[in-house]
């Protein structure tokens, strides 16, 4: 990992919802500020890019028309995404588990003029009444960090309305046989792509977990997306674009050359 601090060592081990949120907001307070001041340039104030590959919404239409739409970006950090989207006409709204990350969003709504009402919550109870929303979306946001993906997933169909759009962007699961290295040694397999079990990451002094990312298969999140009302339209696998020369943690150019980093999956409501 890219914010991987010198004082805690890396397991993989089973981790419940409860854990993994007690770990990864406090988490994501702390690497905030590094994140906005490594990757806010690259992301843009009123940006909306899907992955570290760089492609954006405006070049793969992922969402469709978003004007006069009402949106919700889950794990929206900064509010980045959903700031364009409310440039482009919709109205967006953010939600994200680390109060720092919505302070950055704050900062920048002044910083751009367009604001972005958030608020502090997690994916898996969305403070949000029933087919409240057109679109959701997650731009390598929440749901990688959570255990209780099932909860996650149906929370999201509650909200939405009928025939609405729900897309997000994950670390590709192929992309968990591989070390999380952008150089040569990223390119051996070794771990096995069915092995669901967490990465960890245990604080050396406390010896708290600090950090939890989950792992599921391609098959994994067809039939949990299935299970909840929705119809997958398409999987969007961006390649690494040849002017692109950028490390963010384990994406690079060596290795995005050869097999891919992000996996967008692209749904409707049933």
């Amino acid at each position: 990992m890219d914010h991987l601090p010198q004082s805690v060592r890396v397991e993989r081990r089973r981790v419940d919802e409860a854990e993994s949120r007690r770990a990864n907001g406090p988490d994501w307070d702390r690497y905030a500020d590094e994140y906005q001041a490594t990757h806010g340039e690259f992301l843009g104030d009123v940006g909306f890019v899907w992955g570290p590959e760089g492609q954006t919404e405006e070049q793969l239409g992922i969402l469709g028309p978003v004007a006069g739409r009402t949106v919700l970006e889950v794990g929206s950090g900064a509010g980045q995404c959903s700031r364009w989207v409310r440039r482009q006409g919709g109205r967006a709204f953010g939600l994200d588990l680390s109060h720092r990350q919505l302070q950055h969003g704050r900062r920048i709504d002044e910083l751009t003029g367009t604001a972005v009402p958030s608020v502090r919550a997690t994916a898996t109870q969305l403070p949000f009444a029933e087919s409240s929303f057109d679109v959701v979306f997650c731009s390598f946001g929440a749901l990688q960090f959570v255990a209780d993906i099932e909860q996650a997933l149906a929370e999201t169909a509650r909200v939405m309305r009928r025939g609405g759009r729900f897309a997000f962007s994950i670390t590709h699961p192929t992309r968990w046989m591989f070390p999380d290295d952008p150089g040569v040694a990223g390119l051996t397999a070794t771990q096995s792509y069915w092995d669901r079990t967490p990465y960890v990451e245990i604080d050396d002094e406390s010896g708290r977990v600090s950090y939890v990312e989950h792992h599921r298969t391609i098959g994994d999140w067809v039939r949990l997306l299935s299970g909840q009302g929705f119809v997958l339209v398409d999987v969007v696998e961006p390649e690494w674009p040849d002017d692109l020369d950028r490390v963010w943690g384990g994406w690079s150019r060596v290795r995005g050359l050869l097999t891919p980093g992000t996996a967008i999956f692209v749904c409707v409501l049933s």
